[in-house]
C-alpha cells in the first residue's frame, strides 16, 4: 500500500504561500527539502522509515523523552507526526510563524545517529532565526530535512516502521527543492478501524 505525504499545491495555496513566506518563490514551496548547499544523495529516495506520533506535544518543544531513540538506526528516514498541518492550514501565517520544534537536545541526538532524513508535517525543526541555522548544521551532516508532509497521520495505525519513497525535483544552486514523498507499508495489519 503507498501513502502519499506531499502537499498538494493549488493557485489559492500557492498564492496564500507566497504572501506570508517569501522563500516560497525559491524552491521552499510545500513538501521540500532545505538543502542549504548539499546536494541530496540519491540513495536516500528509498530509505527504511520510522514514524513517531508527537502530537499530544503541545506548547513545549518535542525532546528525546517524546520518543523512543532506541528503534532508530542509521540512514533512517524519521517522520514526526505533530498533526500541526492538519491544525493550522500550510500557507498562513501563524503556520509559518508558531509551528512546533525539535529541541536541540533531540536535534544532536538524531544526527548522532546519523539518519538520512528528518521529515515534518510543520515548518522546520525550529522557528525564526534558528530555522536557517539548524537546517545548515543537518545539512552539513548528511542529514537533510523534509518539511511539510501531509497526511502522516494515516500512516499511524500500521505501526511505527515503513519504507520511505523520496524523489526531489532536479534543481540546481537553489537552498531549497520541492520533492515528492510517498510512503510504502509493506505488511499492513487484516483490520484497521475505519476511524483512526
Amino acid at each position: 500500500m503507498l501513502i502519499d505525504l506531499s502537499l498538494p499545491i493549488t493557485p489559492k495555496l500557492l498564492e496564500q504561500a507566497q504572501q506570508n513566506n517569501r522563500l516560497a518563490f525559491s524552491g521552499h514551496l510545500g513538501t521540500h527539502f532545505d538543502l542549504r548547499g548539499q546536494e541530496f544523495p540519491l540513495i536516500f529516495t528509498q530509505r527504511k522509515g520510522i514514524i513517531f506520533d508527537v502530537r499530544q506535544v503541545t506548547d513545549r518543544d518535542i525532546t528525546c523523552d517524546d520518543i523512543s531513540t532506541e528503534q532508530i538506526s542509521p540512514g533512517m528516514f524519521v517522520a514526526f507526526c505533530s498533526g500541526y498541518i492538519s491544525r493550522e492550514p500550510y500557507g498562513s501565517k501563524a503556520y509559518f510563524s508558531n509551528h512546533p520544534q525539535l529541541s536541540q537536545e533531540l536535534i544532536d541526538r538524531l544526527l548522532s545517529l546519523q539518519v538520512s532524513i528528518i521529515g515534518i508535517d510543520f515548518a522546520g525543526i525550529r522557528r525564526g532565526p534558528e530555522h536557517t541555522p539548524a537546517d545548515q548544521r543537518c545539512a552539513e551532516k548528511g542529514t537533510y530535512i523534509v518539511e511539510n508532509l501531509c497526511c502522516l497521520e494515516d500512516l499511524l495505525p500500521y505501526g511505527p516502521f515503513f519504507t520511505a519513497h523520496t524523489y526531489p525535483l532536479n534543481y540546481k544552486e537553489v537552498t531549497g527543492v520541492p520533492c515528492r514523498v510517498v510512503a510504502e507499508i509493506v505488511d499492513p495489519p487484516l483490520f484497521v478501524h475505519k476511524n483512526q
